[in-house]
């Protein structure tokens, strides 16, 4: 299979702040039924990026934070690698996983992003919501890099989109649920 088309030069400064997932492929690391799921990149004076994952289960805040940092210094593609301690509510282990910007447009409004075995794939956007023909271009685009698009799955944005501060947490309970495939 072709090697994957990365972002080249990617502005992490513009990167930064709020991604709602659109699209994604279904992962054991979130749970199946969330819904308002977003990333926050904030970016260190260090050059790493924190980040903030949030998704929202029957009315409660779920979330993990980790560290993002770039796979080579020396490189100019988008080639980032992601580190979270689970499980959230006890941060013990380390788990670092690819994160390669696929395609990011110029007003770095939506984003494609996935990593090199093609089994995670994400469609982002500032908002919680998509225009149909761009949603479309980043299925193709997916496609054309060797993604199995079948497997995209929607992500719910109920009206209103929650605040993080306002909402009751689970505790963790999504990441003990994700273990067995709930």
């Amino acid at each position: 299979m072709a090697a994957m088309k990365v972002v080249r030069n990617l502005d992490l400064e513009r990167y930064m702040g709020r991604w709602y997932e659109i699209a994604c492929f279904p992962s054991r690391f979130q749970p199946k039924d969330g819904a308002n799921t977003r990333a926050t990149y904030t970016l260190d004076p260090d050059g790493a990026v924190k980040v903030l994952n949030e998704t929202w289960t029957g009315g409660r805040r779920g979330h993990i934070e980790g560290t993002a940092f770039r796979a080579d210094d020396a490189g100019d593609e988008a080639k980032l690698k992601v580190r979270f301690y689970v499980p959230p509510f006890l941060p013990v282990f380390p788990v670092t996983g690819d994160y390669w910007v696929l395609h990011v447009d110029d007003a770095y409004q939506y984003a494609l992003v996935g990593q090199p075995s093609r089994n995670y794939l994400w469609i982002l956007c500032r908002q919680p919501r998509m225009d149909e023909g761009v949603y479309n271009e980043l299925v193709e685009r997916a496609k054309e890099e060797g993604y199995d698009v079948s497997k995209l799955r929607r992500t719910p944005h109920p009206e209103p989109t929650p605040e993080s501060q306002d909402a009751p947490k689970d505790g963790g309970l999504w990441w003990i649920k994700s273990l067995f495939g709930k």
